[in-house]
């Protein structure tokens, strides 16, 4: 099974077939996807300038997109092993319980959905790379009561109750370590005042 580096290598390779370079950069996706495979591979798609369901886009095209993923891997790897160094040091200092930031990580690592998006063609419209950074900037801060990828505070709470507190803005399933717990009160109170045929 190919790792993220490999796939990389035969999206860039001019020599490989452009069916192949495509189907690559789509399995770069089950290694590194923030907002789950299809948001994601809408996302690259419209900032690369290629139709998600174009068989043979440019390859210029697909490069770019793949520039794209890659730089927003290497914001994420950074953040975990700053993690797992941040761990390793609580440990050895006698700190073994998780916090909630820890909870969250320890359910999104490898960087597959840490900003998940329910809806694939609703989601932030910066680069990848930038959306990771104010994700991280905010669970490393004291937690706020907007969205950390687009500060707003137009939040829901999805039926689904795994989805947890989304922005009905950017699309994400905001995680709720960077929420204050006012702000996840509030929006749960919505969502049981809104019906469910709404």
């Amino acid at each position: 099974m190919a790792g993220f580096r490999s796939l990389a290598r035969q999206v860039r390779d001019p020599r490989n077939d452009l069916a192949l370079r495509r189907y690559s950069l789509r399995k770069c996706l089950e290694r590194f996807a923030p907002y789950g495979h299809r948001a994601t591979w809408d996302h690259l798609c419209s900032r690369a300038g290629f139709d998600p369901e174009d068989r043979s886009p440019d390859p210029a095209r697909l490069v770019a997109a793949l520039d794209e993923l890659e730089a927003a891997r290497a914001v994420w790897l950074a953040y975990e092993a700053q993690f797992a160094e941040r761990r390793r040091r609580e440990k050895h200092d006698g700190l073994r319980s998780p916090g909630s930031v820890d909870d969250w990580h320890r359910l999104t690592w490898g960087g597959f959905g840490v900003a998940w998006c329910d809806d694939p063609r609703v989601h932030p419209e910066g680069a990848l790379a930038d959306v990771l950074r104010r994700l991280i900037a905010a669970l490393e801060r004291e937690p706020r009561d907007v969205c950390p990828v687009c500060t707003r505070s137009d939040l829901t709470w999805k039926p689904d109750p795994d989805a947890g507190p989304t922005c009905r803005t950017c699309g994400i399933v905001v995680p709720r370590p960077v929420l204050t717990p006012a702000a996840l009160q509030r929006v749960r109170q919505s969502a049981i005042l809104v019906p469910l045929s709404a």
